[in-house]
């Protein structure tokens, strides 16, 4: 048994392909990792710049490599890591040293979000509980210990200073937001702190959108968002970040727009699945761009906080040596309550079977069978007290063989030796005695 998982990541995918490797819904999603019959727990987390499954299981490496040979995912964009590799990335994640935007905030948010999506669904079990608590855990101890989330950090946050770059300046321009979600809101507190003329804000919900246009204040506008085309007429830049299944702006709405302005239309799309149709960078006097061409502004983010990451390595390597530790002791314990389990089964089997022999034969009464109870489980305790002791020091000294073993003798996942098979052996003993074995005569 063992933790894996499966990374699809803006680290070797374009938008174009996380998008494609999203393949339905989160249910839709855990159903199929879990049809796997040797896959224990699953969680998934999709973002904008991630699709990533975590599996506790057995045959882990080979059920992601056929999972995602299943998505259509090209070998070029995944990454598979196991056991202690796995644990690290997820701690990276959370702690944001993986996001585009190194630092961000947003993706501990939603590593929260998926961890209890996962336990709603009843997909996360005891170890992925373990792991994922551990990573939100660390995710905040970062960001409590370094200043690796301060200044402009997020997605929405580099879509407007890559707005500033190509606008040269929004000082007294006009500005769309499309979607008032948490990407939304993180653009509008963005374009807040610029010096705009007009804020625009359209969401499918009004009542958000007015939410929002009242927490920035000033000079934000909701507008109904069947009137965006009209709105786009007169607006320097557009800015869409919804979660519609569905393209929001089209080639032939911005067709008729150009057809209407003078001037550029800058228009940015940070949302997954896109809100841009493709072609709309082909028409005359559109700027289109996605959260692909926001790496640059990435790579420079990073080297601003380059010292505060290395700050964040250290936090998480040492916290990751603590969650190993941790699996190691939970795993011991649950091979030791396999043991005893199994124990338990096999002596109520024979305090019974005892009972009833001792009844037919000398007619005592069910007063006896505590006292029978009493005496086998005391023999159980005392005959397993030292193999008890020996699994936990195994899993202190790093003998994950051994608990393996005790896994493995006392049913693990194979559900144990059926009566067939234990019958079987049985009779082999009788008839095959060990060499040097002899016989006792009664």
């Amino acid at each position: 048994m063992e933790i894996a998982n499966l990374v699809i990541s803006h680290r070797k995918a374009s938008i174009e392909d996380i998008q494609k490797a999203w393949h339905g819904d989160f249910k839709q999603l855990i159903g199929r990792v879990m049809s796997y019959p040797e896959i224990r727990e699953c969680a998934i987390l999709l973002t904008c710049n991630r699709v990533e499954v975590y599996v506790y299981g057995r045959n882990v490496i080979e059920i992601l490599k056929d999972f995602a040979g299943k998505m259509g995912v090209p070998e070029r964009i995944i990454e598979i890591h196991r056991g202690r590799d796995s644990l690290e990335h997820l701690l990276r994640v959370a702690s944001g040293l993986e996001s585009m935007m190194v630092g961000e905030d947003q993706i501990l948010g939603q590593v929260k979000n998926f961890y209890n999506l996962g336990k709603e669904s009843g997909s996360i079990g005891e170890v992925l509980d373990t792991v994922f608590t551990k990573a939100i855990q660390v995710g905040k101890k970062v960001r409590r210990m370094t200043k690796i989330n301060k200044g402009a950090v997020s997605i929405g946050s580099a879509a407007v200073e890559l707005a500033e770059r190509k606008l040269s300046s929004l000082i007294g321009k006009k500005a769309m937001l499309i979607g008032a979600g948490e990407m939304g809101r993180l653009v509008a507190k963005a374009l807040s702190h610029k010096d705009l003329e007009k804020i625009y804000i359209a969401n499918r919900t009004r009542k958000r959108g007015e939410r929002l246009a009242d927490e920035i204040g000033r000079n934000a506008r909701v507008i109904p968002f069947d009137r965006i085309e009209k709105y786009m007429v007169e607006v320097d830049l557009v800015i869409t970040a919804t979660s519609a299944p569905h393209y929001v702006i089209t080639k032939d709405m911005v067709e008729r727009i150009m057809n209407v302005r003078k001037e550029q239309l800058l228009v940015i799309d940070i949302a997954l699945p896109r809100d841009t149709e493709n072609s709309v960078g082909d028409v005359n006097g559109i700027m289109l761009y996605t959260i692909d061409d926001l790496r640059e502004i990435s790579r420079e983010n990073l080297k601003k906080r380059l010292k505060e990451a290395e700050k964040a390595e250290k936090i998480v390597k040492k916290e990751l040596d603590h969650l190993m530790e941790m699996l190691k002791e939970l795993k011991a314990k649950n091979a030791i309550c396999m043991m005893y389990s199994h124990a338990d089964y096999i002596k109520n089997e024979e305090v019974l079977e005892l009972y009833h022999k001792l009844r037919s034969r000398y007619g005592i009464d069910e007063s006896a069978l505590p006292i029978i109870e009493s005496f086998a489980g005391s023999l159980i305790k005392k005959y397993l007290r030292q193999p008890t002791v020996r699994i936990r020091m195994a899993a202190r000294n790093g003998g994950i063989d051994v608990i393996d073993a005790v896994e493995y003798l006392f049913g693990g996942d194979t559900g144990g030796v059926s009566e067939a098979q234990n019958e079987e052996i049985e009779k082999d003993k009788a008839e095959t005695p060990f060499k040097g074995e002899r016989s006792v005569k009664r």
